[in-house]
């Protein structure tokens, strides 16, 4: 017969409830009678992981209390027992929130700590708690809850950094600037035009994210240690009060997967590649070779020995944390790519590098944040870089094309001659006398200047998705419903 409710509870929590499974045996404090001494020193070093788990503290509270309201509700364990748990673990997140939770370095890990706390608070009523459960299935329950709350915290900051560039790239939707293959000048485009493409970029990574979250919502708790538990347990219970869809359909898998650990790096990965090449534009953008945005001193640095420096260290951080992003990946890859089924103690090093790419990633995300808010556009450079390299090529061999019904491959190599004339009386397109363009080509006239500024390049883009300014302007105020 399976423990019965009592048939009075106890008055207080300093009454003992038999447990069992008590977590005070001398050799090993919290798991027990099979070991007859203590780890060696540097086994317990190893061993511990505290110091970086301690962050998924309040998320084994929350997994905690749902266990544990469902082992009363089944009649596991006794109902007197489980609403002393259920103080007790309330008692025990108030303490964290107030940071004034007894972490004890002597216990191994943050579940255990927990445990532990609880039993003072209790007694040996904390015994119960961990019927029909394996840290094993805790651990995987309590992570997944972690990175679910960091996707959907991430997600308000990436749609912050989105509305920063929205409203950036409507204010600017008429700044001429060069658009670039290769890093040479290709065509006008509008600076609003060019910021706009990480606005589409960010909300890609939004949905990387979203994806992940989907796929990582199923609640593992209930598979224990690998194989299930032969108690009447209601993985549906623990998994709508944890806001899980569904409790998962294999308890191998449960207890084995990081694969929710990982897309969550791939996507983190992926992000800070996207914020990393903008960051690459913006030292580029303020260098006074091309001088075509300012930030201020929040966003820069001096230099030790050089008075006339303004470093966009900011940006160059931004650019470097995808190492330790991508490097929290490949890490994680490596550590599960040869592990048989189920747990190893090698997934305890799934977390270390997840926090700190959930940290870097984080900064970045605020930095670039910072950054957009903070750049000061100079139109004025953006127009002049535009004016060299003959952004205009393009624009006279389509009006050969439109105008004279050329084909495009013939018109290309008139421009080209074009250009080269141009180049050798260094000038631009537009500036270049009509009678030199006729000496190439006669059916050249007096309209083609029409098309040969950058202002006219640039409106007449105006195929969806194109840079024309009523196309950007129409565009932010669609990414606005979008995405935020």
């Amino acid at each position: 017969m399976l423990v019965s409710a009592m048939a009075k509870p106890p008055k207080s929590s300093s009454e003992k409830i038999s447990s069992p499974h008590s977590p005070q045996d001398s050799a090993n404090p919290m798991w027990g009678g099979r070991f007859a001494s203590g780890p060696a020193a540097i086994m317990a070093t190893i061993n511990t992981s505290l110091d970086v788990d301690k962050r998924l503290a309040r998320e084994d509270v929350q997994g905690s209390m749902a266990h544990a309201e469902m082992l009363g509700a089944q009649g596991i364990i006794p109902a007197a027992a489980a609403k002393l748990i259920a103080d007790g673990l309330n008692k025990i997140q108030d303490e964290l929130t107030q940071g004034i939770f007894p972490f004890r370095s002597d216990i191994e890990d943050i579940h255990m700590n927990i445990e532990a706390r609880l039993a003072e608070l209790i007694g040996e009523a904390a015994g119960y708690l961990h019927t029909a459960r394996s840290r094993n299935d805790q651990v995987a329950t309590d992570f997944r809850l972690w990175i679910r709350n960091q996707i959907d915290s991430l997600d308000i900051s990436l749609k912050e950094l989105q509305r920063a560039l929205i409203n950036k790239a409507e204010a600017e939707a008429a700044t001429i600037m060069p658009g670039f293959t290769h890093l040479q000048t290709a065509q006008p485009v509008t600076f609003g035009h060019h910021l706009l493409a990480y606005v589409e970029m960010l909300g890609r990574d939004r949905g990387r994210f979203r994806d992940a979250r989907q796929r990582l919502n199923e609640s593992p708790l209930g598979a224990a240690a690998l194989a299930g538990t032969s108690f009447p347990i209601d993985c549906h219970r623990t998994a709508r009060a944890l806001g899980f869809s569904h409790p998962m359909a294999n308890s191998l898998d449960a207890v084995a997967d990081r694969d929710f650990a990982i897309e969550f790096l791939a996507s983190a990965s992926i992000c800070a590649m996207h914020l990393s090449r903008f960051a690459e534009e913006i030292i580029l953008w303020c260098s006074a070779q091309f001088q075509f945005i300012r930030l201020s001193d929040a966003f820069t640095t001096g230099s030790s020995i050089m008075p006339q420096k303004r470093n966009p260290d900011a940006a160059e951080l931004t650019r470097a944390k995808i190492g330790r992003i991508l490097g929290a990946l490949t890490g994680l890859l490596m550590v599960m790519k040869g592990l048989p089924l189920t747990y190893s103690k090698d997934m305890q090093e799934d977390k270390a590098p997840t926090f700190e790419a959930l940290d870097a990633l984080n900064l970045i995300v605020a930095a670039v944040t910072g950054m957009v808010l903070d750049m000061e556009p100079n139109r004025d450079s953006m127009r002049a870089a535009t004016m060299g390299g003959f952004p205009t090529a393009t624009d006279l061999a389509d009006w050969l094309v439109r105008k004279k019904s050329i084909p495009f491959r013939e018109a290309h190599h008139i421009t080209g001659r074009i250009v080269r004339l141009a180049e050798d009386k260094n000038c631009t397109l537009a500036d270049l006398d009509l009678r030199y363009m006729q000496q190439i080509d006669s059916r050249i006239d007096q309209s083609v200047y029409d098309v040969l500024s950058i202002d006219a390049s640039a409106k007449s883009r105006t195929s969806y998705g194109g840079t024309a300014p009523d196309n950007v302007r129409a565009a932010a105020i669609k990414a606005r419903e979008r995405f935020l």
